[in-house]
């Protein structure tokens, strides 16, 4: 048995265009959606009734959640589940359930003031990285070196004027690298470890950093799990930072790019998900 399956997305980029070819290798047959031509709220909404699943694989962070919990309320299957990817799209709720789950994320502050923001850098050591809430790609991240740029760069944050926009996160500052992992299901499929590449110090995948495959250490795969457990099963591209007290997780992204990370391990990343889909389907 196949099934129909949507890819729900404002764009076709690589990711989704390898999803799209991988599906006849299992029966489905995989479609794009446009996310902003879909109307949802009626449960019986054309856009999706002829599909047996959807993919949730937008890029904004306020259409993902919506759409999914739309999709599932007509009772389609939905990967991610939509408390899975509302969780993922605000880093700040994300980093407060893994904690009280007992996953081990960085030390941060939330900010929403210049009192939050003053307090924060006194709280913890330079340098420190200031992110937004809400958004990923790299986007609006800022190292912050020490005191006497701080405040200048939040006079920026302050006057971008909307509280959706403002609210952010400051944490320690943990180096060059990061380990990205790509999860389907309950299982790491792929794993790379990312550097930023000399002219940029992040060390995120759509800005250039350089990248290498990794091996699937017995610690970093009990600690995918536990962040499975938490979020439940789907397909995730979990963040870590290497420590010498082990693996922190530093945020889960609902509709992962896996390019570089596919290109690095030589892995099929997206006929794992299309197997995925289809097991799920039954």
């Amino acid at each position: 048995m196949g099934g129909r399956v949507a890819i729900v997305a404002d764009r076709i980029s690589w990711e989704e265009r390898r999803l799209l070819s991988a599906g006849s290798g299992t029966g489905l047959e995989i479609e794009w959606a446009n996310d902003e031509a879909l109307c949802l709220g009626d449960p019986d909404a054309a856009a999706l009734s002829s599909y047996d699943a959807v993919l949730i694989r937008s890029r904004s962070y306020t259409r993902g959640g919506l759409l999914a919990t739309l999709a599932k309320s007509a009772k389609i299957l939905t990967l991610n589940s939509p408390e899975a990817i509302h969780a993922c799209e605000n880093k700040l709720i994300l980093r407060a359930l893994l904690r009280e789950a007992g996953v081990p994320v960085p030390d941060f502050r939330l900010v929403v003031s210049r009192k939050d923001f003053e307090k924060a850098v006194t709280e913890l050591p330079f340098p420190l990285v200031l992110k937004p809430v809400f958004g990923g790609m790299g986007k609006r991240v800022t190292l912050l070196r020490d005191a006497d740029t701080a405040q200048s760069v939040y006079d920026y944050v302050e006057d971008l004027g909307h509280a959706f926009e403002q609210a952010c996160l400051v944490e320690p500052y943990l180096g060059s690298r990061s380990v990205r992992c790509l999860v389907v299901g309950r299982e790491p499929v792929a794993i790379a470890e990312f550097e930023s590449n000399g002219t940029d110090w992040r060390n995120n995948a759509a800005i250039g950093s350089t990248h290498r495959a990794l091996a699937a250490e017995p610690a970093l795969v009990d600690l995918l799990g536990q962040v499975v457990d938490c979020l439940g099963e789907g397909i995730y591209g979990v963040d870590l930072f290497r420590t010498g007290n082990g693996f922190l997780v530093n945020e889960v992204n609902h509709a992962p790019g896996f390019r570089a990370v596919a290109t690095a391990s030589d892995i099929d990343v997206a006929a794992a998900i299309s197997k995925y889909v289809r097991e799920r389907l039954g």
